[in-house]
């Protein structure tokens, strides 16, 4: 198994050498000021705990004039008596301080924390956190830091009111939604928040994002802080700003972390012993009958139906040295079968069904750890660098970073180079202009094992080498069935596969008079795609008919800009108004093309590289191109008064290509208002240092498809693509191909909506020590995006509508204390909360009778229900509607069991509808089940969400912390437990099967069944339901700052070494077994260690 190189080396060197020479070309550019009269100046720093700040950067403001305080905090500095001193340090506000003629200054740093709390990004400009109206929760990736995030979803994680799933796989991240499914229609991302970057839509994935460049994240939850972005903002809307450079002297900060990523959810298959026990028992179990002397449900007992006689006899699939409790010797153990020279042992193996290779290997006693050598310990590296700066006239930051992650399944692996460059510029007083490009370079896919064939399709007995050496294509044997060895095909495998994307936000500011601003946004975004997959067909296995090279390529191109307007005026000292208006245009565009050549012949040496030798009858081709606009309209206008009451309104209108010509514009507003009851002079509770009460309604619109042309008849090839006629006049046959139409046009279709009621309070108590926010919403989404069935006789098979109605709603809390806050020691606690319940209302508007079920007679009306995508009126979306298992069938129970088709170690299950059953002679009641019988047992998607984050600081150099959470309200269904095994004939083919309990007579447990059991008549395969609540330890992390006294002496502001376990440990039910429970699956858990430095 040779080991490949990595590809992204050499790219990596030259964007490094791009980066340092576009530093190198803009520091010259930083403005510089010349010397006038001075006088000296002197002063200490602290923080707000009366700490001295060492290596803290004291400016003249506009001038590189600068100094560092000392190792006491003291600082000297000769300046202009008219000028300002600008001091900054990392993790503090920057301040800037008149001189006036003043000789000695007494400083008290702020926290940056609290400096960012007070400013909330809200969609076309900014707000103070007082100020609002709507529901807006801040993170801050930076107090999370010590965690080393890889994703944006590993900092928004645990966050309340925002759901991130979990991604298993190298590359990691993981699904987002905010409060909940809204509407039945899921393609497109359906469902998903709208992502801003930067104040601009963007049209990328999150993984192009470095964690290391946000500087915080705000999320809008309800409809009034939403509204804002009309278009695409139905589910919420996520708002990433990326740092920016600070005054003072230049910044470096280099960030390096390498982790292990292991097992951390296991489902083990079969071991050796294990697996012969198992086959031994699911054969044995095939015997098992009553016992007409003693009435007893035992083994060996089932009669051949024909003739009466018992099938299996005493102890045949026993091993030999346990025969003797059947009372029969060796030599009648023998004499069952012809077995001429054969070993007990080789007897007793091929009765349990051992053939080909598991049986020579058996005898040889050779054995193989396929689980154990199809997982791996990844190794996980994150390097990333940072130079940024600022003075009065320009703030640039830029940084590069490498990421590759390696899983925890062999070759699934994921590498990724992102850089971004962000500059502002001052040209004059009343122009400013800007500029944010972000550069990436990833893979997509890989030629990761396919771990769950490979850990059941092979029998502990196989081996993945042959005698000599060599890999083996057939584990299992030549004949029949062949197992599957993921390193023999590996070699006739070959990938290249990923994204170049080039997104870049361009800005213009003009200050105009009477405090109006206007500022111009261009969005462009380049994407390029390249798949490049090659099997050859010297694999024995791989025909040259079927097997060859693929090769597709695809770009994206989408822009966006706005034209923003914004008043801001205060008169009266009480009456603060905000005026924006907003004017924006997009258009999205997207070309591929692929090619699938097949029978590269005589040779396919070249793979992917060369396939013109194909053989063109046998290949295939296809392209795609969409083009998506929109464009919108919008008004905002917030007023307070007296910093008391506030009012924000909003009106916009945007439209969509996408949706029907008679309707593809729309219009969203939305009314919030907010009393800051706290500021009345009647309130004088002392305790609370802060309150509001914040009321909003307000109706966004979804946008997002999965189909850009869901409002047009869809034209492609019919279902056989060619079309046959005889010509009459001939004789010969001609076939033509032939287009046909499934979906009929519906110019009529129009945006998908969501109105959304929120009432909020935010509480501050004892000046900031405690804070919690409430919110309760309610969101009914209406003109959901669905696919209408129609009759035959249309000539159409489905249109595309605006129907149904679903309602979320629920409510969150929130809430952080100041636990502890000395010199030498900080805790700090953080808690959030979610319930949410969703229901459908309306679907087709379609009803049906309610009939009495003894005359018949029509009782009442209600709509109909739709049971094959599981949706139910007046239920959840993921509601559960199923059969109810109650328990197992026991020995003892095997008459009653008989009466519905099943024996003993079978499910019992509910009989809830009676009506229908059938009466006996003798009074006696048979069950009948169908769908009759099936009850709403649950949901599948968690009811209530908690997290909770623990922070401690020892000694200001010391952090350690610790977050978790919890999903509850939550089930699943499923047959794993019926041990169906030979469905797929696993067994009949010797393949091995996930350790599992399971019933037997020496094991009669009520919570698995026997070894390839069946539900009653009527339900060959009823699921059991499952609780999937589960609490997972997600992080623990740590920190340890180095004394500045020591690493001012190396010229290392700062030094820090940090580490951290991510998935730490879960607690769930002890009846799943089946993975993790909140993935279904893998769950990794890793291990880093990193070190940061500044500069």
């Amino acid at each position: 198994m040779k080991k490949q190189t990595n590809g992204h080396r050499p790219l990596f060197r030259n964007i490094l050498m791009f980066f340092m020479l576009s530093f190198g070309l803009l520091c010259p550019i930083l403005p510089a000021q010349g010397q006038e009269q001075k006088i000296q100046v002197s002063g200490i720093v602290k923080d707000k705990t009366g700490e001295t700040v060492i290596g803290a950067a004291v400016r003249e403001s506009g001038t590189q004039n600068a100094t560092i305080t000392d190792l006491d905090g003291k600082f000297n500095l000769k300046v202009s008596p008219a000028s300002k001193l600008t001091i900054s340090f990392l993790g503090y506000k920057t301040q800037e301080i008149p001189v006036n003629g003043k000789r000695n200054f007494n400083v008290i740093m702020q926290d940056q924390t609290q400096a960012l709390n007070e400013v909330v990004v809200v969609g076309y400009g900014m707000m103070r956190k007082k100020d609002l109206t709507g529901a807006v929760v801040q993170i801050q990736p930076d107090k999370i830091a010590n965690e080393a995030p890889k994703t944006v979803q590993d900092v928004l994680r645990g966050t309340p009111g925002l759901i991130v799933g979990m991604d298993a796989s190298a590359k990691g991240g993981g699904s987002l939604s905010v409060r909940g499914q809204r509407s039945v229609y899921t393609s497109g991302g359906h469902n998903d928040p709208l992502i801003i970057l930067d104040g601009m839509i963007f049209y990328g994935e999150l993984s192009e994002i470095n964690p290391q460049d946000i500087g915080q994240i705000d999320v809008l939850k309800d409809a009034s802080a939403a509204a804002v972005y009309g278009a695409k903002s139905a589910n919420g809307v996520i708002i990433i700003t990326t740092k920016k450079g600070k005054q003072g002297k230049p910044t470096i900060n280099f960030n390096a972390s390498v982790g292990f990523a292991t097992m951390g959810a296991n489902r083990d298959v079969f071991g050796p012993e294990g697996y012969l026990k198992y086959r031994q028992d699911w054969y044995t179990a095939n015997t098992y009958g009553v016992n007409e002397e003693t009435g007893k449900y035992e083994a060996y007992q089932k009669k051949d139906p024909n003739t009466g006689t018992i099938r299996i006899k005493d102890g045949y699939y026993d091993r030999p040295e346990n025969i003797g409790q059947y009372g029969i010797s060796l030599d009648t153990w023998r004499g069952y079968t012809d077995n001429g020279e054969q070993s007990d042992n080789e007897i007793w193996a091929r009765r349990i069904g051992l053939t080909n290779n598991t049986l020579t290997n058996y005898l040889a006693g050779k054995t193989y750890d396929w689980y154990d050598a199809s997982f791996r310990t990844g190794i996980n590296q994150d390097y990333d660098v940072s130079i940024s700066g600022a003075n009065d006239r320009m703030n640039y930051y830029m940084s590069i970073g490498y990421l590759s992650n390696e899983g925890v399944a062999e070759s699934d692996d994921y590498s990724a180079i992102r850089s971004n460059l962000k500059l502002n510029g001052q040209v004059t007083k009343w122009l400013d202009v800007s500029a944010n490009v972000n550069f990436q370079n990833r893979t997509d896919g890989n030629l990761a094992i396919d771990w769950g064939k490979q850990i059941t399709a092979n029998s502990p007995f196989a081996l993945p080498y042959k005698d000599n050496g060599e890999l083996n294509p057939h584990p299992m044997g030549e004949t029949n069935y062949l197992g599957y060895n993921y390193w023999f095909d590996r070699q006739y495998q070959k990938l290249e596969k990923g994204y170049t994307v080039l997104n870049t936000i361009l800005s213009a500011k003009i200050k105009l008079p009477f405090n109006i601003t206007y500022s111009f946004n261009a969005s462009p975004r380049l994407q390029w795609f390249h798949d490049r997959y090659f099997e050859s067909s010297e694999h024995p296995d791989w025909a040259a008919e079927t097997h060859g090279a693929n090769r597709g390529t695809a770009q994206n191109f989408d822009w966006s800009i706005n034209n923003t307007i914004n008043w801001d005026y205060t008169f009266a000292d009480k009456h603060h108004l905000n005026l924006t208006l907003v004017q924006e245009a997009e258009e999205r565009r997207y070309w591929s093309e692929s090619i699938n050549a097949r029978y590269l012949l005589p040779t396919d040496g070249l793979g992917f590289h060369e396939i013109k030798v194909a053989d063109k009858e046998r290949s295939d081709f296809d392209s795609n191109d969409t083009h998506e606009t929109a464009d919108g309209m919008l008004a905002r206008l917030f007023y307070s008064y007296d910093n008391k009451y506030m009012f924000t309104g909003s009106v916009r209108r945007d439209g969509y290509s996408a949706f029907g010509t008679s309707n593809p514009h729309a219009v969203f507003s939305s009314v919030a208002l907010a009393w800051t009851f706290t500021n009345e002079k009647f309130f004088r509770w002392k305790p609370l240092s802060f309150g509001k009460l914040r009321v909003s309604w307000g109706q966004n619109g979804n946008r997002q498809l999965g189909d850009p042309y869901l409002a047009l008849a869809d034209l492609g090839t019919g279902i056989g693509s060619t079309y046959g006629y005889v010509n009459s006049s001939t004789g010969e046959y001609t076939q033509l191909r032939y287009m046909s139409i499934s979906r009929m046009a519906n110019p009529g279709l129009q945006w998908e909506k969501t109105t959304s009621w929120n009432v909020g309070v935010d509480l501050s108590f004892l000046d900031g020590r405690i804070s919690t926010s409430l919110d309760y919403f309610y969101m009914p989404t209406t003109d959901m995006i669905m696919s209408q069935t129609l009759p035959l006789f249309s000539g159409f098979g489905s249109i595309t509508c605006n129907l149904g109605e679903v309602v979320n709603q629920g409510f969150e809390v929130s809430l952080t204390s100041q636990n502890i806050k000395s010199k030498s020691f900080e805790w700090n606690t953080s808690f959030g909360l979610s319930y949410y319940k969703n229901e459908i209302k309306h679907l087709y508007y379609q009803y049906e009778s309610i009939n009495d079920p003894k005359t018949g007679a029509i009782t009442g009306w209600k709509e109909t229900d739709d049971k094959t995508n599981g949706w139910f009126i007046g239920q959840p979306i993921s509601a559960i509607w199923d059969y109810k298992v109650t328990g197992i069938w026991q020995a003892d129970e095997w008459e009653e069991a008989a009466k519905v088709g099943q024996r003993p170690g079978d499910p019992k299950v509910e009989n809830s509808y009676t009506a229908d059953d059938i009466i006996n002679p003798d009074g006696s009641r048979t069950p009948v089940y169908n769908e009759n019988d099936k009850q709403f047992l649950g949901q599948t998607t968690p009811k209530v969400r908690l997290s909770m984050r623990n922070d401690f600081t020892l000694f200001k150099d010391f952090t350690f912390s610790f977050n978790l959470y919890a999903y509850t309200g939550h089930k699943s269904m499923s047959t794993a437990y019926l041990n169906q095994d030979n469905g797929t004939s696993a067994v009949t083919n010797g393949a091995n099967v996930y350790a599992k309990n399971y019933w037997t007579l020496e094991n009669p447990t009520n919570s698995y069944a026997r070894l390839d059991a069946i539900g009653p008549t009527g339900v060959n395969s009823p699921g059991k339901l499952y609780n999937r609540s589960f609490l997972r330890l997600e992080n623990i992390s740590f920190a340890y700052s180095l004394p500045a006294k020591l690493t001012k002496k190396w010229k290392i502001d700062r030094l820090k070494v940090f580490g951290t376990i991510r998935n730490v440990a879960v607690w769930k039910s002890k009846e799943w077994t089946y993975w993790d429970p909140e993935t279904g699956g893998l769950a990794p858990r890793t291990y880093t260690l990193g070190v940061n430095l500044t500069f």
